[in-house]
């Protein structure tokens, strides 16, 4: 994203940039400097959490308390829910959550991938919803998933990732 300012402060972007006055200025060059690089850590993190959520799915093997993720999957889709064709959505969910992830953590059409992320972490926190599970499965991580989803959404890959060498982003 290029927000380089003209001669009348505004940006590339056709906005107005503003900087907060930091206590330490001598701060502001390690700060510009360090964004870019842990903005990419932030989403290669949030890929591969993601992806611990999608391998097991995809190899059939167990995750955390569930015995089949995959299963679970199901049942959620299938009787939380209550939409048709629950095997094929659990599918695209594994999908989604392996490849999507993968493609997330290293900055490839993070947009409609997180997006995707964020459509599931909304589809999650409203099925779990009524129960609003604090203590038992962690209602918090679904809501705050989504919420990092769609900020990366909006934000796009960033500096370092596959999508910035290909000159092309969505």
């Amino acid at each position: 994203m290029d927000t380089s300012r003209s001669k009348s402060g505004m940006t590339s972007m056709g906005t107005t940039a503003s900087r907060e006055r930091l206590l330490f200025p001598a701060l502001d060059g390690l700060y510009t400097r360090a964004e870019p690089v842990l903005y990419a850590v932030l989403r290669f993190a949030f890929g591969a959490v993601m992806f611990t959520h999608g391998l097991p799915k995809a190899l059939g093997i167990s995750h955390g308390s569930m015995a089949d993720p995959m299963a679970g999957s199901i049942n959620l889709i299938q009787n939380v829910m209550g939409l048709p064709f629950a095997a094929q959505w659990a599918v695209l969910v594994m999908l989604l959550e392996t490849i999507g992830a993968v493609m997330l953590a290293v900055g490839l059409w993070a947009r409609p991938v997180a997006f995707m992320m964020a459509v599931q972490m909304v589809a999650i926190s409203y099925a779990l919803g009524p129960t609003w599970p604090w203590i038992d499965r962690g209602i918090e991580f679904p809501v705050l998933m989504g919420f990092l989803a769609l900020y990366i959404a909006v934000r796009g890959s960033g500096h370092f990732a596959v999508d910035r060498k290909l000159r092309f982003s969505i």
